[in-house]
């Protein structure tokens, strides 16, 4: 299964593509980080990250994406903005028919260390180990994304993945 991982955000968003290989082996088939003009107008970011996801979702084809959730940010104007490009996120895997699937920054890091107050660092080194990669990724919007994409084919593995399954009211994902 070829599995999208995402770190939205409005500056850079990672983005991390996986392909599972077993019960509980995968292998990184891309990843890197989309960026937006710093000084530019957030319609016009927002456009930009959409133009690029766009090309991404093309490009990789998966058939799963998985989105890291949004915690409760200190600065209220960042976290509603990294919200709106996360909106960007969902709107492009909607368009492109793929199912969505969502994790909080804790459930990656118990996923991938049992240990729900690890550091960067050791998610960045966890994801080099399961993907077999000669070096972390970077930059780190990319091992971040690439983190969500293994919790994803981990619960995947598990059977537990339709908890965390992204829902509206009429779409395909909806419970009837």
């Amino acid at each position: 299964m070829r599995i999208l991982g995402i770190d939205p955000g409005i500056g850079i968003c990672g983005f991390g593509l996986i392909e599972t290989t077993s019960r509980a082996g995968a292998r990184a088939l891309d990843y890197g980080a989309v960026t937006t003009e710093v000084d530019a107008l957030i319609p016009v970011r927002l456009k930009e990250l959409y133009d690029s996801l766009t090309q991404v979702f093309d490009e990789c084809k998966p058939e799963v994406v998985a989105v890291e959730k949004l915690f409760f940010a200190k600065n209220i104007t960042t976290g509603i903005v990294v919200a709106e490009a996360r909106g960007v996120v969902l709107l492009v895997a909607e368009q492109n028919g793929v199912p969505v699937y969502e994790y909080t920054p804790n459930q990656i890091k118990i996923s991938l260390t049992g240990y729900g107050a690890a550091t960067k660092t050791q998610i960045q080194e966890m994801v080099r180990v399961h993907l077999g990669l000669e070096t972390k990724p970077k930059p780190d919007d990319a091992a971040d994304a690439l983190a969500v994409a293994i919790t994803c084919s981990f619960l995947y593995g598990q059977g537990r993945n339709d908890e965390h399954k992204f829902s509206n009211s009429r779409g395909r994902n909806s419970q009837k």
